[in-house]
């Protein structure tokens, strides 16, 4: 029998089909990263950042193929954490998606921030103090509403968002490859492995985000075979594409290590001041797709572990109109407010990819478990190679995580955890005789 014991999730609806769900991948992708790191990795490597960006997105094709024949198995809401408790139990499941949870909330966070940033090129008062506030309070407050409203809003935003958000950057790259200057690309100086690997671990930052796309698999028409073509066809878009920007920002603008908005300053000396503000727009249009795409599973995760039984059972509460979780969706936007006005961009970024990091080992151990064990929901799709993509994905996934700081990782341990604490008093709640004090 299989482990999971919870059956479908009543009541959500499956209005994603296979382009909208291309779209939220995209758009989960193609988030704040690529508009502040390009700067941050040409201070670290020079023109290596593109060899940098290459051998992160292959690094991540790896685990996607990992992912890609997981999520094949499965149709229910969930992703990771559904998928781990298939193949370790109840207990291990639940701190991955915990740990999904906290990256996507840190995630989030880190993109308003930058969100912020970018709007002050316009709007200079909201780089800083209230207006910033009520700027960030704003977005999540109005894309939270469209979510409350039904996923079938939700998709279609995504769907446009995805459009408005890839023209002009496509438009960047086009018009930017003709005028690079060759000379400004040198690789003479090599890059230390600690540099290399510093930078490949932010850049992380920068390809993920798709997984948003799985915890929402119980509100997809066709998960099985439409989760696996959209995150091939979404990570090998947003590839080339992050290469071609790049390539770019290095050939066009010569302080590219010093710039807060290297898109934005590299399109104002080939495009002028229109051309920059065009970026801008795009950039801040971006973000907010990447923000939509990324409520949908900060709000999915709770309802899906409340289902289980390891949280409270009022955030499975759903709207009796629009069929959506309100509860888990008001829980995390306040959350996303508070650590987003207290935290640091770099700080969040860095917890982010460090419990998605561990999301993503977790995850690739289960496949081999769900292989061998015969109740396991079959595959639609199998990974050649036999273990060689797992292993390889562990081996990547265990290099980056070896050089993040200690700061940052303790903090994650940390809310891990809390997560446990929380677990262990659910079970508790559980075990209570019905009508006795403290019941959840």
């Amino acid at each position: 029998m299989s482990a999971i014991s919870y059956a479908e999730a009543p009541g959500l609806v499956r209005a994603i089909g296979r382009w909208d769900l291309v779209a939220f991948v995209i758009n989960g992708i193609l988030g704040a990263g690529i508009f502040g790191l390009p700067a941050k990795v040409h201070a670290l490597l020079g023109a290596w950042g593109i060899v940098a960006i290459i051998a992160c997105a292959l690094l991540i094709g790896v685990v996607i193929m990992c992912f890609a024949e997981v999520s094949s198995r499965f149709s229910k809401t969930g992703g990771p954490y559904l998928y781990t408790t298939e193949a370790f139990g109840p207990t291990v499941g639940f701190l991955t998606g915990w740990l999904l949870w906290l990256a996507r909330i840190s995630g989030i966070c880190a993109i308003c921030g930058v969100l912020a940033e970018y709007a002050s090129f316009v709007v200079p008062a909201v780089g800083q103090g209230a207006p910033r506030t009520m700027l960030i309070s704003g977005v999540v407050v109005a894309i939270s509403i469209l979510h409350v409203s039904g996923v079938r809003h939700a998709a279609r935003f995504g769907n446009v968002v995805t459009i408005a958000k890839l023209a002009p950057l496509l438009v960047f790259v086009a018009l930017g490859l003709p005028v690079i200057v060759g000379s400004r690309f040198d690789f003479s100086v090599q890059p230390t492995n600690q540099d290399f690997s510093g930078a490949v671990l932010l850049l992380a930052f920068a390809f993920v985000g798709w997984e948003s796309a799985l915890v929402a698999q119980g509100e997809v028409r066709d998960p099985r075979r439409d989760t696996p073509f959209a995150l091939v066809l979404g990570l090998t878009a947003v590839a080339l594409l992050y290469i071609g920007i790049q390539v770019v920002c290095v050939g066009v603008l010569p302080n590219l290590a010093a710039s807060k908005r290297p898109l934005a300053d590299a399109a104002l000396q080939f495009l002028g001041p229109s051309g920059a503000t065009l970026i801008v727009v795009g950039a801040m249009i971006s973000m907010l797709g990447t923000i939509n795409g990324s409520v949908l599973t900060v709000s999915r995760l709770p309802f899906a572990m409340a289902e289980a039984g390891q949280l409270p059972r009022w955030l499975t509460t759903l709207h009796p109109r629009f069929r959506t979780p309100v509860p888990a969706i008001v829980l995390s936007a306040v959350i996303v407010l508070v650590l987003t006005i207290s935290s640091t961009f770099t700080y969040l970024l860095t917890i982010s990819t460090i419990a998605r990091l561990l999301v993503f080992a977790i995850t690739c151990a289960a496949l081999p478990v769900l292989r061998r064990r015969a109740a396991s929901p079959p595959a639609l799709l199998t990974v050649p190679g036999g273990l060689a993509a797992p292993i390889a994905a562990l081996v990547l996934i265990t290099w980056l995580l070896a050089s993040t700081s200690w700061k940052e990782t303790r903090d994650v341990l940390l809310a891990t955890v809390a997560g446990v604490v929380l677990l262990g008093i659910a079970r508790l709640n559980r075990s209570r005789p019905e009508g006795q004090p403290g019941e959840a």
